[in-house]
């Protein structure tokens, strides 16, 4: 079963997909980082953001062994 959007009529495999893509139309940001006041409207790219103030790179090159913030940022060194 697929969960479309009422708005957009993008559809999703489960439910709180959709939920998570529904902020996107309504704008609300309910996620806000303490330490600086940004908002997001969805908590992984508040955790994303949060690494910009501690420092963490997580994802680290297994060939170079350089270590970044964003897993899409590895991936794009990698190529």
């Amino acid at each position: 079963r697929l969960y479309a959007c009422g708005d957009c009529g993008k559809r999703f495999a489960e439910s709180s997909h959709l939920l998570r893509h529904r902020v996107t139309h309504s704008g609300e940001r309910p996620f806000q980082c303490r330490l600086c006041g940004k908002s997001y409207g969805d908590s992984s790219y508040l955790a994303v953001h949060q690494r910009a103030h501690t420092g963490a790179r997580p994802y680290r090159c297994p060939h170079c062994g350089k270590a970044f913030a964003r897993s899409s940022t590895l991936a794009r060194h990698q190529r």
